[in-house]
């Protein structure tokens, strides 16, 4: 008995493998070619969004070109240049001015009230001597522009910083800064802070 199973198990020999043979070089050449253009296909249609949408732009100048833009008022663009003019150099690009020397406009309680009447006469004439800005002291003097801006200048710039740096304020018409500009037309010595807070804001 042990004959037969000894030679049953020869004649089987042992129990048959699988044997992976690589897959021919042309196969993986194609399969690597295929995916390839799939990866390509896919960024130039944006994964399947509209390539007029998401793929129309090759620059960020592009993009902000195409961005629509906010319509500014009128005042806005000629008031921001005068104030880069005439005003940065003592209240700075934002507004906050100079500590100890130069009041701040941002959030000013001179700039934040109802009505242009005192910023008018301060940019005609100017204003010096001891002035309460936000409950801070400042002594300095700031000059005259009367005779270097006109009164579209004057209007376009207070309408600017009234609205700048979160101030929020009526707009200012050149016909108001006629107005006051005749009002004070004799005046020939700068402002006080005593003076102009016996002048209605409006």
């Amino acid at each position: 008995m042990s004959d037969l199973s000894n030679k049953s198990s020869m004649e089987t020999g042992p129990e048959p493998r699988v044997r992976l043979s690589p897959a021919p070089l042309w196969a993986v050449t194609a399969l690597g070619i295929l995916v390839y253009a799939l990866i390509v296909r896919s960024i130039n249609s944006g994964a399947d969004f509209d390539p007029n949408v998401y793929g129309r732009f090759e620059s960020f100048k592009e993009v902000d070109d195409a961005t629509p833009k906010p319509e500014l008022p009128p005042w806005f663009i000629p008031g921001r240049k005068v104030y880069g003019t005439y005003c940065v150099g003592c209240h700075q690009g934002n507004g906050a001015g100079a500590p100890g020397q130069f009041p701040p406009l941002a959030k000013s309680d001179w700039v934040n009230v109802e009505g242009p009447n005192r910023m008018v006469r301060i940019v005609l004439n100017g204003v010096q001597g001891p002035l309460k800005v936000n409950g801070v002291d400042y002594n300095n003097a700031m000059l005259a522009w009367r005779d270097q801006l006109t009164d579209e200048d004057i209007a376009n710039v207070i309408s600017y910083v009234r609205n700048e740096w979160g101030n929020k304020g009526s707009a200012v018409t050149a016909a108001e800064v006629t107005k006051i500009r005749a009002a004070t037309k004799d005046r020939g010595e700068q402002w006080t802070e005593a003076q102009l807070l016996q002048i209605p804001v409006k």
